[in-house]
């Protein structure tokens, strides 16, 4: 059971995760070795999975930010297996999920520039034989950056 403390802890370290047990204390109103017992705790629950350092795409030549729906050809266990494997290939890939609705994968994905990204879609998932079609959609803008999870 997590107390609101721990709730508290959770968000601050969503925001910075490199806040020190003597900066957590501060803000939670703990000691240092409280704060920093919790954390340990939490990590070792498994509420915290890992700590990431956020990169801006832009200063690292990723111009083009999209998402692609893909649609399988069947649904068997094979094709999924072997999409699956292609995707944990791809480091332009960043994130995929499977979906109810129309399309069976979303796939969010950062590339140099557009003939990258037609690269990607037609030279390796609509290549893929368990790929029937893809629909692709470029990102303008981001209105919101990848927040942290509610706590």
């Amino acid at each position: 059971m997590l107390d609101q403390t721990d709730y508290r802890l959770l968000a601050a370290l969503q925001k910075n995760a490199h806040l020190t047990a003597q900066e957590l204390g501060e803000r939670l109103h703990l000691s240092p070795s409280q704060a920093g017992r919790r954390r340990q705790r939490l990590e070792a629950d498994g509420y915290i999975e890992s700590y990431t350092a956020r990169l801006d795409p832009l200063k690292l030549g990723l111009n083009v930010q999209g998402f692609v729906q893909v649609h399988l050809v069947s649904h068997g266990p094979e094709q999924s297996r072997s999409f699956a494997q292609l995707l944990a290939t791809r480091a332009e890939i960043v994130s995929a999920w499977t979906m109810t609705g129309d399309a069976d994968y979303l796939l969010r994905v950062y590339c140099e520039d557009l003939p990258s990204l037609n690269r990607l879609i037609h030279d390796v998932l609509l290549s893929h034989p368990a790929v029937s079609r893809v629909h692709s959609q470029i990102v303008m803008d981001q209105l919101k950056r990848d927040g942290p999870l509610p706590t």
